[in-house]
């Protein structure tokens, strides 16, 4: 049974994967008969998709029957969303709705980033894709904030890298990544969750008066 995966990354590129179902024996697998990557909305040059990838498709793999109506009516778009901002409040009545400005040399507040979460949301594998691709790119975006320490930068990345589930091709590969990416949310929402620990300034050592050194002399 052929399907489309469409994933959509935070800077606007897609990528078309064109995916068929198949048993092995007991187990459904998948696999990718057709990869097609673009900048999303241009207007220039071919579509994923036209008449004649169509026909090379179904001469490459003569086996597969392809309801192409239903395939693209069908299609799982995976978006890598940014950072999801806040609504503002509306003002009451009688507010301007307009927040006084800063008094001069006082850094204005950020508002607080979301809490990365504990746990996979979602109903579906195809709403928990979702959920963890939108959530990778947020969490590799934090990383390098969160730390300077080049080894606990890298650990961190091993750690977000379980939540990409671009790489997840089959039912197999698509089960276990889930499971392994519940596990690192897990770990990275502690992570985030800890204080930072601010670098200790050295003590200053007492330096004894004039006289009694001296005295000691």
């Amino acid at each position: 049974m052929p399907f489309l995966r469409v994933i959509r990354d935070k800077r606007g590129y897609e990528t078309t994967y064109l995916m068929h179902w198949f048993r092995e024996g007991n187990r459904q697998r998948s696999r990718i008969l057709y990869v097609f990557r673009t900048p999303g909305g241009v207007r220039v040059g071919r579509a994923p998709l036209d008449a004649d990838v169509l026909r090379d498709i179904e001469s490459l793999f003569p086996a597969i029957p392809f309801d192409w109506k239903s395939v693209i009516a069908n299609r799982q778009l995976i978006e890598t969303a940014p950072e999801p901002r806040r609504r503002k409040r509306r003002p009451a009545e009688g507010e301007t709705g307009e927040s006084p400005p800063p008094a001069a040399g006082v850094p204005a507040e950020t508002p607080p980033r979301p809490s990365i979460p504990s746990a996979v949301e979602g109903a579906t594998p195809d709403e928990q894709m979702a959920f963890l691709a939108r959530w990778y790119a947020i969490v590799r975006d934090r990383i390098p904030v969160r730390t300077s320490d080049p080894a606990r930068r890298e650990a961190l990345m091993a750690l977000a890298e379980r939540l990409n589930p671009a790489a997840w091709t089959d039912a197999d590969q698509m089960a276990a990544g889930l499971e392994r990416a519940a596990e690192a949310l897990e770990r990275l929402s502690r992570v985030f969750s800890r204080r930072r620990r601010r670098p200790r300034r050295p003590a200053a050592r007492a330096v004894p008066p004039p006289d009694l050194a001296r005295r000691d002399e």
